[in-house]
């Protein structure tokens, strides 16, 4: 498969056992972060193709954590 069309398919976001560790709702966080629970439920199903700075910097600042406890790499021949 070229590249353009798996793009992104090798990040998997850890969005729910942040916030599942946090007792926070994902409506909570997307109205303390200023983003629709759909965006953020784009972003927490993996079907977002790109997030804003801005954006995972707000989701570190609420949640308390890092970029790196929200998204990761995990190529898929590592996941099988």
């Amino acid at each position: 498969m070229p590249p353009e069309e798996d793009e992104g398919a090798d990040i998997v976001v850890r969005l729910d056992e942040v916030l599942a560790a946090r007792g926070i709702t994902l409506t909570e966080l997307a109205a303390r972060v200023g983003i629709t629970v759909v965006n953020l439920s784009v972003l927490k199903n993996g079907r977002a193709r790109a997030i804003r700075f801005s954006t995972l910097a707000a989701l570190c600042r609420e949640l308390d954590c890092r970029p790196g406890d929200l998204i990761d790499y995990a190529p898929a021949a590592d996941r099988s």
